[in-house]
């Protein structure tokens, strides 16, 4: 009798991505001190416009969004950029680095063959591959994912509750939300993807614990398991099999 593979949904950005490596480009226009900081901004803007536009009931790309909260958080530090440079700053998401214990949990997720990893994005498909392709320290790993899920069929990003749904149509899950685990650095999924049943992992880099309170008030919702880093959720996820 053969077992029931375990799916896993890592998100990119934030968590086996690095966003702040990003800042090395943008010192490039504005030096290392105003660097860290600006990509700080431009990464909270970048969600918090998802988080707005899903509110309106619209929908742009992923990409569209990056770009629009870059040029945010430049302005509101009295810098400029220019459109060269935007392009620049854009292409680098193409070669962020990963987060330094990324490797070790992909070889064990290859080694387990009851296990199949998918991206689990709000970026756009193109985004995403690019991503993935040509990250210099992802690609080497890019075949032991199943696939690349991201938002653009549903027109909405996470946490609404469509894209959640829309992994489980793309994985063949479709009634069976127990079955999957998100793996993330970033809160709000943590809470969208437990709301629509899913169990997950949540990346505690900062060794603060859980101290968002949105799953309180709608209810008792919280990750499944709080760890220190990706490879970490790897060993709970497999010893919970």
């Amino acid at each position: 009798m053969s077992q029931r593979k375990t799916i896993i949904a890592f998100d990119l950005y934030g968590t086996l991505l690095s966003t702040e490596s990003i800042a090395k480009e943008l010192a490039k226009s504005f030096g290392s001190d105003a660097a860290q900081p600006l990509a700080t901004q431009w990464r909270r803007y970048q969600l918090e416009y998802t988080w707005r536009i899903n509110s309106m009931g619209m929908y742009h790309s992923f990409g569209a969004i990056t770009r629009g909260a870059l040029q945010h958080a430049v302005a509101e530090a009295g810098l400029s950029l220019s459109e060269d440079d935007t392009d620049r700053l854009m292409k680098a998401y193409d070669v962020l680095h990963v987060f330094p214990e990324i490797p070790a949990a992909l070889e064990a997720v290859k080694a387990n063959p009851l296990i199949e990893a998918y991206v689990f994005s709000n970026g756009t498909k193109d985004m995403v591959s690019a991503s993935v392709a040509t990250s210099p320290d992802l690609q080497p790993y890019a075949g032991y994912f199943k696939g690349l899920v991201t938002v653009d069929a549903v027109q909405a990003f996470k946490p609404d509750a469509k894209t959640y749904n829309h992994l489980l149509q793309e994985v063949g899950k479709q009634g069976s939300a127990g079955d999957i685990w998100l793996i993330t650095a970033n809160p709000f999924d943590v809470v969208g993807a437990v709301a629509a049943g899913w169990r997950s992992a949540w990346i505690d880099r900062a060794g603060k614990g859980w101290v968002d309170r949105l799953g309180h008030v709608i209810g008792d919702i919280r990750p499944t398991v709080v760890v220190s880093g990706v490879d970490k959720a790897i060993e709970e996820i497999i010893n919970r099999a």
